[in-house]
């Protein structure tokens, strides 16, 4: 009995959204200050405005006394574990699992650096048109979010019927 090569070269690409995703969030640090004052990009749609986040995705659980930092450590711990491990028994060859997890673990990490770090998430990307306003984020949120649709999608329409799982 052979066994295919796994997944975990993969985690290349969630350093590189790690890597990514903090210097984006240092140059934010240095280049957008004062938080909260709006540095317009595309007119009408998007502007890069400095916000911190001490919770979770639209700012849940974001003043509630601190308690909420080492929930959500916790949980990027126990989350990215669980995804290692799914990456290790996913065959190489299966990128329609391994492309979404990878970009899911790297931006889970890559928020969990900033509230070990800072105890919060820095956030920089602020998408509106008028009236409507979108929750300010980050390279991390959207490589999550990003991962997430593209692990749902591929596990509704990927079209292979299997999971790429040993």
């Amino acid at each position: 009995m052979t066994t295919k090569p796994n997944a975990l070269p993969w985690l290349l690409l969630s350093a590189a959204v790690i890597v990514l995703d903090q210097l984006s969030k240092w140059w934010a640090l240095a280049a957008l200050q004062p938080a909260g004052m709006p540095h317009e990009v595309i007119p009408g749609w998007l502007d890069w405005t400095l916000s911190f986040n001490y919770g979770a995705s639209f700012s849940f659980l974001d003043v509630n006394g601190g308690w909420q930092r080492w929930l959500f450590v916790a949980l990027a711990l126990i989350i990215s574990a669980v995804l290692v491990a799914w990456l290790a028994r996913t065959t190489r060859s299966d990128w329609r699992t391994a492309l979404p997890l990878a970009l899911i673990i790297g931006g889970a990490i890559g928020n969990l650096i900033d509230r070990l770090h800072a105890a919060r998430v820095t956030d920089f990307i602020a998408v509106y048109h008028g009236n409507w306003h979108f929750a300010i984020f980050n390279l991390a949120d959207s490589a999550i979010s990003v991962g997430a649709v593209m692990l749902v999608a591929f596990g509704l329409f990927g079209g292979k019927g299997g999971s790429g799982v040993r």
